[in-house]
């Protein structure tokens, strides 16, 4: 597998580039089924089963979103 290295000597993989991406779209909020899609896995399953740490802040922002709602109603 192919290495590139950083300024500070790390090692960075094509693939952790792949998975920062990955995780970072979804904490943005950007739909599990497109970064499906970009990633081209198969199956949803298969992203969400790889990307399921960034639930608990998604599902945090979520609350947050609704949280205001109520406020304004």
């Amino acid at each position: 597998m192919k290495k590139h290295r950083t300024k500070q000597n790390h090692d960075v993989r094509f693939h952790d580039l792949r998975h920062s991406a990955a995780t970072i779209l979804l904490s943005i909020g950007v739909p599990a089924k497109v970064v499906q899609e970009i990633l081209g896995h198969s199956q949803i399953s298969m992203t969400m089963d790889i990307y399921s740490h960034v639930l608990p802040v998604m599902q945090q922002q979520a609350m947050d979103k609704m949280n205001d709602i109520s406020v304004v109603c």
